[in-house]
């Protein structure tokens, strides 16, 4: 999302510094505290951050600070060891840059001479259930017309949507009809099937990447690359994205649309159902369970975001736009999940904009919707990873990136 200029006219700031705000519209966010100021997350460097300074007196020098919003929705790096974390070749937005990359903590201005956590999660007690499922309508209405109005800029490059069949996918995708849509798996694979019967009934252009063994042995180095991330549960995840976002690259996409967030916000997951006897969460209620959830997001993002970027896209999340979150964050429990379904009211607020088959779809983990982890545990094995061992799929994949299998 791009901040509008006094006149009108979007501010396309320079991204090499800041990106997803304008620095005016950063600044005002570190002034007020507001953790949800109307944007699909920023970071970056705020080189002259004089407005955000409490005083009156604006004219007050201050150093420059590095910035990342509350979600994370900006993976940030810094250098582990770096004095002054703002200086030029200090911070990056690709980990690849510095010796010793860490990430910037979501919701965090960090400079020479403070680390603040300057955002957190609001923690809103929960709205009547018919005003929160009306917000929520509104706030999907609101963004995806935006997200659609922006599509249609030809300067925003050529978008295309990953898409699942399910009900994040086919939302976003209800957006932008004339936009292609990609699905990636294995011959066989959910994912792949309830992609084409949604999008047969939506009438959307569906291509399908159909995946091989080898396409896993390439991708695994690079997402460990780009990511930084080598554990079997992370690749796992990052390998179909990173495959869909590559075959879309490769057919001149600049932009993919994706449907990230929906479940963290919305309630997607079984462990938020019945958390007080889950073990999966701390927490004994809905809400409270989806928070925790909602608190993963910074760390999935760096992993997904790099790895999309990676594959030679950009990433485009409309669900994770603020109107979004902040209604979400509004609702309670029995329109986050009950025993019978989850994700209940954006389920409710697709319900006419998606064919039924797509808004009514079970979820299932990409991991497992496309065969990726099934396949790349039956390449571990043929290795010789056998599963009595310990961690045998940790085991290929370290073999892997050493070059020995």
């Amino acid at each position: 999302m791009t901040a509008d200029r006094p006149d009108g006219t979007p501010d396309r700031s320079d991204t090499t510094r800041l990106r997803g705000a304008s620095a005016s519209l950063v600044a005002d966010a570190i002034r007020d505290r507001d953790p949800l100021p109307g944007t699909r997350g920023f970071a970056g460097l705020l080189a002259d951050p004089r407005a955000a300074v409490d005083e009156p007196d604006r004219t007050v020098a201050r150093d420059p600070v590095l910035v990342r919003d509350v979600l994370g929705r900006q993976p940030l790096f810094v250098e582990t060891d770096a004095t002054d974390p703002a200086e030029p070749g200090a911070w990056s937005f690709d980990r690849n840059d510095l010796r010793n990359p860490e990430p910037v903590p979501a919701g965090s201005v960090v400079s020479a001479s403070e680390r603040d956590r300057r955002w957190s999660l609001p923690t809103y007690a929960p709205s009547r259930p018919g005003a929160a499922q009306a917000a929520v309508d509104d706030a999907i209405d609101a963004t995806l017309a935006e997200f659609a109005a922006e599509t249609a800029d030809p300067s925003t490059g050529r978008l295309a949507v990953a898409f699942s069949g399910g009900v994040d996918s086919a939302l976003v995708a209800s957006a932008v009809p004339d936009a292609p849509c990609y699905v990636a798996g294995f011959e066989g694979c959910h994912d792949v099937a309830a992609a084409r019967e949604a999008a047969a009934e939506m009438e959307l252009d569906l291509r399908v990447v159909a995946l091989s063994h080898d396409d896993l042995r390439r991708a695994i180095p690079d997402i460990a690359s780009a990511t930084g991330r080598r554990n079997p549960m992370d690749l796992n995840i990052a390998v179909p994205l990173y495959l869909t976002a590559e075959a879309a690259a490769a057919d001149g996409i600049d932009r993919l649309a994706v449907g990230q967030g929906a479940d963290e916000l919305f309630g997607g997951y079984s462990k938020v159902v019945d958390p007080a006897n889950d073990d999966r969460v701390d927490a004994d209620t809905v809400r409270g369970a989806r928070t925790e959830t909602v608190r993963t997001l910074p760390a999935q993002l760096e992993r997904d975001v790099p790895a999309l970027r990676a594959a030679g896209v950009e990433p485009v999340a409309p669900l994770l736009d603020d109107r979004v979150v902040d209604a979400a964050l509004r609702l309670p429990g029995d329109l986050l999940a009950t025993a019978d379904e989850r994700k209940v009211a954006l389920r409710r607020a697709a319900a006419g904009r998606v064919p039924e088959s797509a808004y009514a779809a079970d979820k299932k983990a990409v991991q497992y919707g496309t065969y990726v982890s099934r396949e790349i545990d039956r390449l571990a094995r043929r290795n010789g990873f056998k599963r009595r061992m310990d961690d045998h799929v940790g085991r290929y994949v370290d073999a892997l990136l050493e070059g020995t299998v």
